[in-house]
């Protein structure tokens, strides 16, 4: 884990931490040519990959209506209830997003009205990953908004294990957010599934939900006939400290990031030279104590602890880094809110860790990463729905815009679309 002042690190060293992330370009052909396969040879492509990346035998693609309910009846009741809290506070504050009326009109001049009219995507595809972990969290996030926004079918893909079946609290997710069908299907065969349709899948409009490089760089190549999120690899958390941090929480927090995936990138940089050196401590300590220990010591290979002058220096690191996960453990965090430019989901004072955003707070733990954003938002409602514009125009109103559009049409040499213009008032 590299520690060092801001002033000092090198152009290599800032280098590796800014431009993180797998390359795409690594394994675009290995992914295209699945892709190919699912769209030529349907359910018998997604069997054969499931089969070879899941080691999983699958005659059923789909998830049936018993192994859900045997999921439910054999999940914890105080876990059913937990999920429930979850869900409910992700669908409050998706709900809080919803654009207060579904068409509006607003009076350009007399016989003019200009208006936009919300419509939700007919289907969405939501990917959950599986593998080193299950996350019943992820199907929560990419399923509830999807159904908050009206989305009429969304289904859900996810790895099978080895027994070929769905783990039971991932299904249990699935039922509690509301989806409509769920798949064994992981890795970039769902994704071309999903995006092609084949006997057994429903082919989607849109694809959302975090992956690895394979499943990022599928979702990339199907943009063409399935919309999707954004890019979403590897976690990764910036902490932005002064004196008033709590060094104990912010190792903690740094940890928790580490134990997602080998991977995975934690940054802090801070004014004070006292808690970034106790902060290195307490990481090496708890790294030491947590169960993930060898995935959170390959993942602190990628992240480091950094001294900078000022704050000022601070907020403009976090800007260039942009963020998945943003911490301000600062005494004034409201101050440093106001220069935040780029930042997927942002974490305010000792006590807002992200883990909360990742399970229950309600906010969208479905982020773009490696840089992305600076260009993209984090899933939201307005992910699940598209905009009309519309024109209600009175012969009187054409009247006052007839001239410019006859001229800029001739102008442009488009002299059908002026006379159709010219036409009514013949």
């Amino acid at each position: 884990m590299l520690y060092k002042k801001l002033s000092e690190m090198t152009d290599i060293e800032k280098k590796k931490l800014i431009q993180r992330g797998g390359e795409l370009a690594d394994v675009g052909d290995k992914v295209a040519s699945i892709l190919k396969d699912v769209k030529e040879n349907g359910d018998a492509a997604l069997r054969k990959y499931t089969k070879h990346f899941d080691c999983a035998d699958i005659t059923e693609i789909e998830v049936s209506k018993e192994e859900i309910d045997e999921a439910i009846k054999n999940t914890d009741h105080e876990m059913l209830s937990h999920l429930e809290f979850a869900a409910n506070n992700i669908r409050k504050f998706h709900e809080a997003q919803m654009p207060q009326q579904k068409v509006w009109f607003m009076e350009l001049a007399p016989g003019i009205e200009l208006g936009q009219k919300f419509t939700a995507l007919e289907s969405v595809g939501a990917y959950v990953p599986g593998g080193r972990a299950s996350y019943p969290s992820t199907a929560l996030m990419t399923i509830v908004p999807a159904k908050v926004a009206g989305v009429r079918n969304v289904v859900m893909c996810t790895p099978p294990g080895k027994d070929g079946k769905v783990n039971p609290l991932t299904l249990a997710a699935a039922r509690v957010a509301g989806a409509d069908h769920v798949y064994k299907l992981g890795g970039v065969q769902a994704v071309a599934g999903m995006a092609y349709g084949t006997a057994s899948v429903l082919k989607v409009d849109k694809i959302v939900g975090p992956g690895n490089i394979f499943v990022t760089a599928a979702k990339m190549q199907v943009r063409d006939i399935a919309e999707i999120d954004f890019p979403a690899g590897p976690s990764e958390v910036l902490i932005i400290a002064d004196d008033s941090c709590n060094a104990r929480m912010a190792a903690s927090d740094i940890v928790a990031q580490a134990e997602h995936d080998p991977n995975s990138v934690s940054v802090m940089v801070s004014t004070s030279e006292k808690v970034a050196s106790n902060v290195m401590e307490e990481v090496i300590k708890q790294a030491n104590e947590t169960l993930r220990q060898d995935i959170v010591m390959k993942s602190l290979e990628n992240s480091a602890v950094i001294v900078a002058d000022s704050i000022g220096e601070c907020i403009a690191f976090s800007n260039e880094f942009a963020p998945e996960h943003l911490e301000i453990m600062v005494e004034d965090p409201d101050n440093v809110l106001e220069g935040i430019e780029h930042a997927g989901s942002i974490f305010m004072g000792n006590y807002a860790p992200v883990p909360v955003g990742d399970y229950v707070s309600g906010t969208n733990h479905v982020l773009p990463t490696a840089g992305y954003a600076r260009i993209y938002s984090g899933l939201n409602l307005s992910h699940f729905m598209k905009s009309s514009t519309i024109q209600k125009i009175s012969k009187e109103g054409l009247k006052t815009l007839k001239d410019p559009v006859i001229a800029i049409a001739e102008k442009e040499g488009l002299q059908a679309h002026a006379d159709s213009v010219r036409l009514r008032f013949e």
